[in-house]
């Protein structure tokens, strides 16, 4: 104790005084509850808009929490404002009305404290909300000075290491996650009115598999066996298509033990959907209607502001070829994509990191690199090398593609859906290359999953499926450039 004594700054030696103090005085710092009848942005909503006169009428009567954000104090009376994360109240509280002694205990709270407050509402001359405080009481004692509004939060890496600081001094942040919280909510909605069910499927698999991504493994003690956090649910959640389960949906975390971008955390969330009898155009369809919907409830139109550009979400959605739009974006002639070698030199340079690389996955980096950021109006860019999709049917006019879709906007993939391998026979060709690629040095290559192939022998109908980010999406909607924005506590290198 005595080592953090010393670390303390003059501010907070102050503090620690008043806390003293207030123990002294026989003040509980950390009470057990308070009963309140508003929350701070309840009182803002309900009563808001009433007049002065209105309020002297009714004598609104009031208990509501809050944190201590200012403070300003004018001899024998004060004004603070108190705060949750949704809006701001203004309190005047004066020594004739709570008393001397009352009075003299308020000198001891700071700014950052948390109190609860019993008065009733009235309007100030200036014509704000206040409430005339009776009675007060702390609820938590702030051992900390609160950083400045402009210049205590500027760091932004401190912004996500301390979110619980960002959420207290930037009211916008929390909108995004309230925001988030929506988006989600509507999404369940969307789908269980469309005869979908919510299911959950396993986290630690024994086999990672559904997408192209190196795992972080973990070990279980018990069983002495070696497990795989997921970096999809995709095989999991098309096995129980094959039990029956015609609609399903899943919206849970993935890792994946990848670089760290302004796009890219190695855990996020992830929506998954699988609809049996149906195939990619349906679900280019479903897909639209989704964010129309989302649009609609969210936001109350069908554009989105992002940085610099307006996105429209007008129907129908643009479509190209995964081909056509290298042609008409990357840079390259037409020849040079008929030269393989050539094609993946052209990929190392934009990743060197890369090991084993084919034509298929060469072209799949020079699409990420060049093309994504052409596309900023949301597009399905259809039918990628079938080498690269190996849990999709190749397409039906093209054996060289696959029946794929991806959903670009403002530059980052948003959605990415097939139409879904279900011969079992096929597959298992497809798992073997993966399993050379793997050999050859690609670490992001499918494992070949012999319990997923069995499932297969017992019938997976046709089936459509799509993949979901959550966080882009509210990337998206919230106008958020980079994905910690909108996750609450996104991962960072330790200090």
């Amino acid at each position: 104790m005595d080592e953090v004594k010393e670390k303390w700054s003059d501010q907070e030696k102050v503090r620690q005084e008043k806390v003293a103090q207030l123990r002294a005085r026989g003040v509980d710092l950390f009470p057990y509850k308070f009963s309140k009848t508003h929350s701070v942005h309840e009182i803002v909503a309900q009563f808001g808009s009433k007049s002065r006169e209105e309020l002297e009428a009714e004598n609104i009567r009031v208990r509501v929490p809050g944190r201590i954000m200012t403070i300003r104090r004018m001899g024998r009376a004060t004004f603070f404002h108190i705060a949750n994360s949704q809006a701001r109240l203004q309190a005047y509280i004066r020594e004739d009305v709570v008393g001397p002694e009352s009075y003299e205990l308020f000198d001891l709270f700071d700014i950052g404290d948390l109190v609860g407050l019993e008065g009733s509402l009235f309007r100030t001359k200036t014509g704000e909300l206040t409430v005339l405080v009776e009675k007060f009481l702390l609820l938590a004692k702030c051992f900390h000075p609160l950083p400045e509004k402009w210049h205590g939060l500027q760091d932004v890496e401190l912004r996500y290491r301390r979110r619980y600081l960002d959420l207290i001094m930037n009211a916008e942040v929390a909108q995004i996650f309230f925001l988030r919280s929506r988006l989600i909510a509507l999404i369940r909605k969307f789908f269980d009115d469309r005869g979908y069910i919510e299911v959950e499927t396993p986290m630690m698999h024994p086999i990672p598999g559904g997408a192209a991504a190196r795992p972080f493994k973990t070990f279980h003690n018990a069983l002495g066996l070696e497990l795989y956090l997921r970096i999809a649910p995709e095989l999991y959640l098309k096995r129980l298509v094959v039990g029956g389960l015609e609609k399903v949906y899943e919206i849970n975390r993935n890792f994946r033990n990848e670089g760290i971008s302004s796009e890219h955390n190695p855990e996020f969330t992830m929506l998954e959907f699988y609809e049996a009898y149906s195939d990619y155009y349906d679900l280019m369809e479903l897909t639209e209607e989704l964010l129309v919907y989302l649009a609609d409830n969210l936001l109350g139109r069908r554009e989105l502001k992002y940085g610099d550009e307006i996105i429209s979400l007008e129907r129908p959605f643009a479509r190209i070829k995964f081909r056509e739009a290298l042609l008409q974006y990357s840079g390259l002639s037409p020849a040079r994509f008929d030269q393989p070698q050539e094609v993946i030199a052209v990929a190392k340079n934009f990743s060197p990191e890369k090991e084993g690389l084919t034509y298929g996955k060469a072209l799949d980096i020079i699409f990420d690199k060049c093309v994504k950021p052409h596309l900023v109006q949301p597009t399905f860019v259809l039918n990628p090398p079938r080498e690269i999709s190996p849990l999709a049917k190749a397409s039906r006019d093209n054996p060289e593609e696959a029946e794929r879709f991806e959903l670009i906007m403002a530059g980052m993939e948003i959605a990415n859906a097939f139409t879904e391998l279900n011969d079992p026979v096929d597959q298992r060709a497809r798992f073997e290359q993966q399993a050379e690629a793997r050999k050859r040095g690609d670490e992001e290559a499918h494992w070949l999953d012999l319990d997923y192939i069995q499932a297969l022998e017992y019938g997976l109908p046709p089936t459509g499926g799509e993949g979901i980010g959550i966080d882009r999406l509210t990337m998206l909607f919230a106008n958020r450039r980079s994905i910690r924005e909108v996750i609450l506590f996104p991962l960072l290198r330790p200090k």
